[in-house]
């Protein structure tokens, strides 16, 4: 079954286009990474499948309901985490998620609230006022609210952004349980890339408003080259023919360097050349490429 289907979406703010012609199919119970750089166009995708503004051109289903045509059975299927902390200061932790739950005509939804709230570490502040909590357990409270009518589709937009390892560890084994035992969709928007990488089935990657990668988590993985050699020097420098080995992704930091390699047979003749410039290497090591190498490569070529 389609969680979603986005059909060839365009979205203009004045001259600026923001998306241009996306179409992704997300299937029921994907575990789907949505990633891209600042200005990539994810939120305004988000804000799109969200209803919370019209494409210009083309369309958005969620379990088959147009978010525009039929948005009140679209949104009842999709529970939205925002990027921003929205909150009500005049309502206590409990209180916030029986209105959540009265927007969607849900009567009688304690036993639900309860072990949302307790398996996002929120019991203990369920009678307490929303402006009295951290910026950390607000957010908790978002993903709470997405959550309290129990829809299928879940989108997280940066949900962890700013907060600390214990949330980001209570969000994901809350969710991945979600995903696992109970088939819901979850839709993730992220920076940290470690993240999606860990949590994501397949991942849909923007650029200028466009998809410029869509694949599965392993197929990206070996599709890309990208092994990194990551070589410290203990004296010498850098050989001036290596410097177009030397990765975007890797700050150099005084004599150590990372350099892209697309197999093991590529390491001798390196070694070999850094010995005859007369540099000496004081730490080695060989990482297979991630998806932080294989996000920037893409985004520097523009497509795979």
């Amino acid at each position: 079954m389609t969680a979603i289907q986005i059909n060839s979406v365009e979205k203009s703010y004045k001259a600026f286009k923001a998306l241009k012609g996306v179409s992704l199919t997300i299937e029921q119970g994907e575990f789907f990474g949505l990633l891209g750089p600042n200005g990539a166009g994810k939120t305004t995708l988000i804000s799109t499948i969200a209803g919370l503004i019209r494409p210009d051109v083309g369309s958005v289903q969620i379990h088959g309901h147009d978010v525009v045509t039929d948005f009140r059975e679209a949104r009842k299927k999709l529970g939205v985490v925002p990027q921003e902390l929205v909150f009500d200061p005049f309502f206590t932790v409990r209180e916030t998620l029986r209105l959540q739950s009265g927007y969607f005509g849900i009567k009688n939804n304690d036993k639900w609230i309860d072990e949302v709230m307790e398996n996002l570490d929120l019991t203990s502040k369920a009678d307490v006022n929303m402006r009295a909590l951290s910026g950390g357990m607000k957010r908790r409270v978002l993903v709470a609210q997405a959550l309290v009518h129990k829809p299928p589709v879940i989108v997280l937009d940066e949900p962890t952004a700013g907060v600390d390892v214990e949330l980001r560890q209570t969000l994901w084994k809350f969710i991945s349980r979600l995903n696992r035992e109970g088939g819901h969709t979850v839709v993730l928007t992220t920076h940290y890339l470690e993240e999606a990488q860990a949590m994501c089935q397949r991942v849909a990657m923007l650029k200028s408003g466009q998809v410029v990668a869509l694949d599965t988590m392993n197929a990206l993985l070996r599709r890309v080259s990208g092994s990194q050699l990551i070589v410290h020097l203990k004296s010498g420098d850098l050989p001036q023919d290596l410097r177009h080995l030397v990765s975007h992704d890797e700050h150099q930091n005084g004599n150590k360097y990372s350099l892209r390699v697309n197999d093991y047979a590529e390491v001798e003749p390196i070694l070999a050349r850094l010995r005859a410039s007369g540099a000496v290497i004081d730490e080695m090591q060989l990482q297979q490429a991630d998806l932080e190498d294989i996000f920037l490569q893409i985004m520097e070529k523009g497509a795979l």
